[in-house]
């Protein structure tokens, strides 16, 4: 009888050789010491348990390369905004300094020099008032970023309530956000006892913040507004500047003062390159912070984010640590408190090495390759593609627009956004070959070394499924080419019902991967899910 689950551990376990002792000397005599498998080759190493007596150095290392060779290869990872290649110089900074703690300030005065820089630099390429002024750290990433910059937020709220003598607990403060928000965003709500309003997004709205519909939940015990510069989902910029408008006519209106926080995790380190003249950052007085992952379009390896304010009385002081530690009084306004100073080093390497004509040329190539994938995608009538960035920008005449589209490489020409390519399958695809399904795509470009994610939009929009392509500075032309041919023929594999690809899609199940349930949750143990994309990217 065909068992319906079995368990590859126990059967690897049950299937072993059973031990041959030595009858004089009590050991193994087919045990052998050799210089690449040692003797994990033929004695079972505990996984979930510390054996009592380790391995040699070598074979540790052997044993876990050797398992690491079944990761997907970084350069062909188009489901993560993360960096994956620096220049060799830059592995090597990190090599350097891979020991460094960045909190021991006193005993790393210039690693402290070079994150203060950084700082600055970021605080002067978002136009904050006085670069001087601005205040600001490196994060583990976005995700701790965000919470720093709306903990800021519901404190300055919880001030101004006390001081007009109103409750900061009842009804309890609240942040507007759009449904396409990434989950960091929803934990700063949910981890900080903050409300939060998750306004609907539709095909009108690009899948991200509708201004208009976002004011129906502002109210007095709004503490901010998240505006996403380069939504997870498609790659479009949520206008922060209409938002920011409308909240000014609020305030005229109302007296209630509601300040932005940008989320540009990934669009901070691209917009100020690609689209200098587009409204976002610090030159808007409503934005009062601004986060952004270096570990991404920043182009440092992953384990740096920065978050940075307009002015420090943005920061309130009892955020601030002070700290007498190791000889020095230190001040800390982060969740962590030891992290790699490695990451924060490379991130000035390159602001000191790209410049900003280095990054506009990068951040110009990925646009470019992205437009081309799209247009391909378009061009080859199976798929829809959702993404904006290789269409024409609201205001250029209809001359213009006819002349532009797939001839003018001049990027202000186009709608401003990350170099991301959201498509899904046609309507006229889907309504000729309804049996597919598109999960399919997926699962057999990964089995080409592609890792290209399917999943569903926000809530609202929940029942369309996009494929999502990441361009990063590593996805050059070649592999767009190469990606584009092996999109083309796994999807005419499934159309021709004579290829062993249609068989598998005529199974009707989605490709599934199991895990080891040994110290990890079961199905039911977190929360429900709100729809916001929780997933790594």
């Amino acid at each position: 009888m065909l068992s319906k689950h079995v368990n590859p551990d126990r059967l690897v376990a049950d299937s072993h050789d059973k031990k041959n002792v030595h009858a004089l000397t009590g050991s193994d005599p087919n045990a052998l010491q050799h210089s690449y498998g040692a003797r994990y080759g033929t004695t079972p190493i505990r996984k979930y348990h510390l054996a009592s007596k380790g391995l040699d150095a070598e074979s540790a290392y052997n044993l876990i390369h050797d398992e690491l060779a079944l990761d997907g290869a970084p350069v062909l990872n188009l489901a993560s905004f993360v960096n994956t290649w620096m220049p060799p110089q830059a592995d090597k900074l990190m090599a350097e300094n891979q020991n460094k703690n960045l909190i021991d300030a006193d005993e790393y005065p210039a690693t402290q020099l070079l994150h203060t820089r950084c700082v600055s630099i970021l605080a002067d390429m978002w136009h904050a008032p006085s670069a001087k002024q601005a205040i600001g750290t490196a994060t583990t990433g976005s995700s701790e970023a965000i919470q720093l910059g709306g903990l800021a937020m519901k404190r300055i709220w919880q001030e101004k309530r006390k001081a007009a003598g109103k409750s900061i607990h009842e009804p309890g403060p609240n942040i507007v956000m759009g449904a396409n928000a990434q989950v960091a965003l929803e934990k700063f709500a949910r981890y900080f006892e903050v409300e939060c309003r998750l306004v609907p997004v539709s095909v009108e709205s690009k899948y991200c913040l509708d201004p208009k519909k976002a004011m129906q939940y502002v109210d007095e015990n709004t503490i901010g507004v998240f505006v996403i510069l380069g939504s997870t989902y498609t790659g479009h910029y949520e206008p922060v500047k209409e938002m920011s408008d409308l909240l000014d006519k609020y305030e005229q209106e109302s007296g209630n003062h509601v300040p932005i926080h940008v989320d540009a995790a990934s669009g901070g380190f691209v917009a100020p390159f690609a689209s200098p003249h587009l409204p976002w950052d610090f030159k808007l007085p409503r934005v009062v912070s601004i986060n952004t992952s270096g570990h991404k379009f920043g182009l440092s390896y992953v384990g740096v984010g920065w978050v940075v304010w307009r002015d420090k009385q943005h920061l309130p002081k009892d955020l601030i640590f002070e700290l007498h530690y190791l000889g020095s009084v230190e001040y800390s306004f982060s969740l962590n408190f030891s992290r790699p100073a490695a990451p924060i080093i490379t991130q000035y390497f390159n602001l000191i090495h790209l410049g900003f004509e280095g990054y506009r040329t990068i951040a110009l190539n990925d646009l470019k390759n992205a437009r081309l994938l799209s247009r391909a995608l378009e061009r080859c009538t199976y798929y829809t593609v959702l993404s904006d960035i290789h269409r024409p920008a609201e205001g250029l005449s209809s001359t213009l627009k006819q002349a532009t589209v797939g001839m003018d490489d001049n990027v202000e020409n186009y709608v401003p956004g990350l170099p991301v390519v959201a498509f899904r399958f046609s309507d006229e695809f889907k309504e000729k070959y309804p049996e597919i399904e598109q999960v399919w795509i997926q699962t057999l470009l990964r089995a080409k070394g592609w890792i290209v994610p399917n999943y569903e939009l926000a809530p609202a929009l929940e029942d369309v499924q996009i494929l999502r392509v990441v361009v990063r500075e590593s996805f050059t032309e070649v592999l767009v080419d190469r990606l584009l041919a092996d999109i083309i023929e796994v999807t005419e594999s499934l159309m021709n019902k004579a290829s062993h690809m249609h068989a598998l899609n005529s199974l009707g199940t989605a490709f599934t991967t199991s895990a080891h349930k040994h110290g990890s949750m079961d199905k039911g143990a977190g929360s429900e899910s709100s729809g916001t994309y929780a997933k790594p990217c």
